[in-house]
C-alpha cells in the first residue's frame, strides 16, 4: 500500500501546495476551495514513483491529510459527494491513509454503484477491508461485470471465500448462456475457489 510519505516524497509541499498545506492547518474550511484546484495547480501527471497515482490525487490526500483528525471524515465526506470523477477518485485512494477508521464506507458503497470504473477500481483498494463480507463480495462480482482486472482488489486472496464461488459460478452460467465470455481472471478465480 502506498504511504502518506510517499505521496509527499513525490508531491513535495512546495509552491501552491505548501500553501495550500498551510490554510487547510489553519482553516481547514477551505479545502473545499482548494480540493478542487489541485489538478490545474500541480498537474495531473502519472507519478513514476508511486505506480498508480497521479500529482493531483497525491496533493488532494494531502490536503486531506492536513484536516485535524477529528474534522477528516467530514470533510472527506464533502468533497466526495460534491467533487468530479477525479476528486472522487482522490478522496477513495486516500481513505486508506486517513485517521477515519470505518466512517468512510458509505462512499465506498457509493463508487461501487456507479459505472465509473475508475471510482470502482479505487473503491476495491486497501480501503476495502472495511466492507462487510456481503457488500466486498459484491464489489468483486461488480469488478468481473466490468471487466475491471481482479488484480486491483486488495486483498483477494485472503478474503474470497466459497460463498464468493458460488456467486462467481452463477455469472458465469449467466454469461455462457448469454453467448458472452468470462474474464480469465475471474475463471481462475474461481478454479481457486473450487477446493474451499
Amino acid at each position: 500500500m502506498t504511504t502518506l510519505d510517499e505521496l509527499r516524497v513525490a508531491v513535495p509541499a512546495q509552491g501552491w501546495l505548501g500553501e495550500a498545506l498551510e490554510r487547510v492547518a489553519a482553516d481547514p474550511g477551505v479545502i473545499g476551495r482548494l480540493f478542487p484546484a489541485a489538478g490545474r495547480r500541480v498537474g495531473r501527471e502519472a507519478l513514476a514513483d508511486v505506480p498508480g497515482w497521479s500529482a493531483d490525487e497525491a496533493a488532494r490526500v494531502q490536503l486531506l491529510a492536513a484536516v485535524p483528525a477529528e474534522r477528516v471524515a467530514d470533510e472527506a465526506e464533502g468533497l466526495y459527494r460534491y467533487g468530479d470523477a477525479a476528486e472522487k477518485r482522490a478522496v477513495l485512494k486516500g481513505l486508506p491513509l486517513l485517521p477515519i477508521a470505518d466512517e468512510g464506507v458509505p462512499l465506498l458503497l457509493d463508487a461501487i454503484r456507479t459505472n465509473d470504473t475508475r471510482l470502482v477500481a479505487a473503491a476495491v483498494g486497501p480501503y476495502a477491508r472495511h466492507l462487510d463480507d456481503a457488500a466486498w463480495r459484491q464489489a468483486v462480482l461488480k469488478c468481473v461485470f466490468m471487466g475491471l482486472p481482479l488484480s486491483n482488489v486488495d486483498g483477494l486472496d485472503e478474503r474470497a471465500d466459497a460463498e464468493l464461488a458460488t456467486m462467481l459460478s452463477g455469472l458465469v452460467e449467466e454469461r455462457r448462456a448469454a453467448g458472452r465470455d468470462m474474464a480469465p481472471d475471474a475463471l481462475a478465480l474461481l478454479d481457486r475457489l473450487k477446493g474451499i
